[in-house]
């Protein structure tokens, strides 16, 4: 059974995959593999607003369930890197109620990515939460600035 559940929190083990571009550094990329995930998903979610957000939300309690059960052996720390299903969870929230075109999917990618890497004021505060919730909901909070703000760009820049 945990190996069922690694499996679904590493997002089919993609977060094992070697070290992207700079293999000395920390960063994996398995964050960035994560959010990529993310991707195929939002396609196949429902269009309609109300049946996206259900399905949003159920997949929000379903990582958690995840992150609160998964395991790994010799592997300190709540925010285990290989963890990746927080990522798209935050990049479904990202994409939330937004036109499904390629300017939208990248700058929403872009967007959350950045705001997931910089960490300000309230994706911090569940950042340091040692559970599973804020495992998952430092993304969420992160893909929700980016949704917010791409709102924003679209009412006043897009729409005019």
């Amino acid at each position: 059974m945990q190996q069922i559940i690694r499996f679904l929190a590493t997002g089919c083990f993609i977060s094992y995959l070697p070290p992207l571009v700079f293999p000395f550094k920390k960063n994996t990329g398995a964050g960035f593999l994560g959010t990529l995930l993310g991707v195929p998903l939002v396609w196949v979610l429902p269009q309609d607003p109300t049946l996206y957000a259900i399905a949003m939300l159920a997949f929000w309690v379903f990582a958690v369930i995840v992150c609160k059960k998964v395991q790994f052996k010799g592997q300190a720390g709540h925010d285990n890197p290989k963890i990746v299903i927080d990522e798209i969870a935050g990049y479904l929230a990202a994409m939330a109620f937004l036109p499904r075109t390629w300017p939208y999917f990248v700058a929403a990618f872009v967007l959350f990515r950045t705001f997931d890497t910089l960490k300000p004021w309230l994706v911090k505060t569940f950042d340091r939460m040692e559970n599973a919730f804020g495992i998952v909901f430092d993304d969420v909070c992160a893909g929700l600035f980016a949704n917010i703000l791409l709102q924003l760009i679209t009412i006043f820049v897009v729409r005019g």
